[in-house]
C-alpha cells in the first residue's frame, strides 16, 4: 500500500508529511470532540488531575512532539520508523496547537474569545502543510527551473524578494497573507501592494501625514471585518465549540 501511494499519489519522501498532517487534523478534531463532551457533562471523559494540578493536554502534546521530532530526525525519510514518528509528531502537534492560546496568554482561556486563536492556528498550520504537501516550496523556489536552481544568485534573489514581500505584508497588518505568502509569494505581493490596516507600523509610519490614505484604510478594514469576521467565527465555533459568554 505504501509503495502504491509513493508511485501514484505522493511525491517520494512526502508520505511522512502526509501521515503527520492526517494525525494532526484527526487529533485536533478528536480532542475538540472530547473537550466539548466534558464541557457539556456527557460521556465517560473528564479532566485529568495529578496532586490537585489540572494536567492540560498540551503537556502530553509537548512530550509526543519531542519524541516524534527527534525520532524523525534520527530516522530516514523512508521506512516504517519514519512513518511511526511522523504520526507521533502529528498527534503531539495537534495537542499542543489545540491549546496554543493557553501558551500565548499563559492562562486557561480555552473557552473564551482568546481561545479562538488556537483554532485559527490549527487551521493555518493545516493549510500551510497542505500547500507544501501539494508541491509548493517556501519563497517561490518551486517556480524556478533546473538551470535557475543551479544559479545561486537567482535563488538568493527569489528568496529575498519573497521574504521582503512577506515582511511588508506583516508590517501592514496582514499576518495571514504574510504567512501564506511565504509559500505562495503572489499572495504576499498582493498584500504588500494593498492598503495597510489602521494602527499598524506601516500605517503609523507612512500614513501619518496622509489623512485620505488613513480614511481609506479604516473604511477598507471596516468592510473587510464586517464581511469576514462573522463567517470565520461561525467556522471556528463549528470546529472548536462556541466560547463562553463574558
Amino acid at each position: 500500500m505504501g509503495q502504491w501511494l509513493h508511485r501514484n499519489i505522493i511525491e517520494p519522501g512526502k508520505l511522512p508529511l502526509l501521515l503527520a498532517l492526517t494525525a494532526f487534523v484527526v487529533t485536533f478534531l478528536v480532542t475538540r470532540l472530547i473537550t466539548r463532551l466534558i464541557r457539556a457533562g456527557r460521556g465517560p471523559f473528564g479532566n485529568v488531575s495529578a496532586g490537585g494540578v489540572h494536567i492540560h493536554h498540551v503537556v502530553p502534546g509537548v512530550i509526543l512532539t519531542v519524541i516524534g521530532g527527534f525520532g524523525a530526525v534520527a530516522s530516514s525519510r523512508h521506512g516504517f520508523g519514519s512513518a511511526v514518528f511522523a504520526v507521533v509528531f502529528g498527534i503531539g502537534a495537534g495537542l499542543v496547537l489545540d491549546e496554543f492560546a493557553l501558551i500565548l496568554h499563559l492562562a486557561d482561556v480555552y473557552w473564551t474569545e482568546e481561545g479562538r486563536q488556537s483554532v485559527e492556528m490549527v487551521i493555518l498550520t493545516a493549510a500551510l502543510v497542505g500547500l507544501v504537501l501539494s508541491g509548493f516550496s517556501p519563497f517561490g523556489v518551486n517556480d524556478l527551473d533546473e538551470d535557475e536552481l543551479q544559479d545561486r544568485g537567482t535563488v538568493i534573489w527569489t528568496v529575498a524578494t519573497s521574504f521582503l514581500f512577506s515582511l511588508i505584508a506583516l508590517a501592514k497588518g496582514k499576518a495571514k497573507m504574510a504567512v501564506f505568502g511565504v509559500v505562495i509569494p503572489f499572495l504576499a505581493l498582493i498584500a504588500a501592494i494593498r492598503l495597510a490596516r489602521p494602527d499598524t507600523p506601516w500605517s503609523r509610519r507612512f500614513y501619518k501625514n496622509r489623512p485620505r490614505a488613513r480614511a481609506r484604510a479604516m473604511l477598507r478594514a471596516y468592510h473587510h471585518d464586517r464581511r469576514w469576521t462573522v463567517p470565520m467565527q461561525k467556522l471556528q465555533d463549528w470546529l472548536g465549540g462556541k466560547p463562553d459568554m463574558p
